[in-house]
């Protein structure tokens, strides 16, 4: 039991509702449709997103053995290499998922495998690291829109850059964890971009949908803000999983304009990743 968890620990999987929740957006924000291949996107964005985190704590071992020793390969649970072994697996087997979705989703997903490992390879020595994590969240996008009807859309490049935006401003208060330094709080505001881009997008019928969406995720993040802004003891961590959960908020906002029924599987991705934030950490 100690090595599955870590096995969970070192794949973030609480955060795989938000994968899937990116995957939903992006294919309807592509025209919706061909739905036999959402399987093999849902697959092989799982299989990139856990290869990414166990490379990520691979690539950070010597870090995590001087600052968190809790972490599972300085703490023994797992070894190095095998991390390595298990992290490139997965990598190999989600971007021939994305392949068998089709050629221009692999090919894009071979670009998402890039910006993954060009992260792990290089976040703790840059500061514009947050932006190549956004990269991977906005080229989830572009690949889950290459699977639908309509394929790479406008809207779908303008969202992923929202999504993007909103990546930005999270990772920027999840480095705060572990280095020092000055606090700028302009990054922050780049968590209402999504809000903003809606709010332009959805007209008509749709404005009202909009809205309402809008509201929710503001409450949200302000909900998440509040441990880390207006807290005798901030609590940038539990601020950072909050808003990571959010990321359905998100992608729910992106699909304004459709029906209203996908809302129940929004609200069960928000409930599970919560759910799971109780047993495996989200950061």
């Amino acid at each position: 039991m100690s090595f599955l968890r870590s096995l969970l620990i070192l794949g973030r999987v609480s955060n795989l509702p938000t994968v899937w929740s990116n995957c939903l957006a992006g294919w309807w924000l592509g025209g919706g449709g061909m739905t036999e291949k959402l399987p093999f996107l849902v697959v092989g964005a799982t299989f990139l997103y856990v290869a990414g985190m166990f490379l990520n704590d691979a690539c950070d071992a010597a870090f995590d053995r001087e600052y968190r020793l809790e972490r599972p390969i300085p703490s023994g649970a797992i070894s190095l290499r095998l991390v390595w072994v298990l992290g490139m697996a997965w990598a190999i087997l989600g971007a021939a998922a994305l392949f068998f979705a089709g050629p221009v989703t692999g090919a894009l997903g071979l670009v998402l495998v890039f910006c993954i490992l060009l992260y792990d390879a290089i976040h703790k020595r840059f500061a514009f690291a947050p932006v190549l994590m956004a990269a991977c969240r906005f080229f989830l996008y572009v690949c889950a829109a290459s699977t639908g009807v309509r394929r790479v859309t406008g809207g779908s490049l303008w969202c992923g850059l929202a999504l993007g935006a909103y990546i930005v401003g999270l990772s920027y208060l999840a480095r705060r964890e572990s280095t020092r330094g000055a606090m700028r709080y302009w990054p922050i505001g780049l968590l209402a971009a999504p809000i903003v881009l809606a709010l332009i997008l959805n007209a008509g019928s749709y404005r009202e949908n909009a809205l309402l969406l809008s509201a929710v995720m503001a409450l949200w993040a302000l909900k998440s803000m509040r441990y880390f802004l207006w807290s005798p003891e901030p609590d940038i961590g539990r601020t950072v999983s909050g808003l990571l959960a959010g990321i359905v908020f998100v992608d729910w906002l992106a699909m304004a304009d459709a029906p209203r029924q996908f809302g129940v599987i929004f609200l069960g991705l928000f409930a599970a990743a919560l759910l799971l934030q109780r047993f495996v950490p989200a950061t």
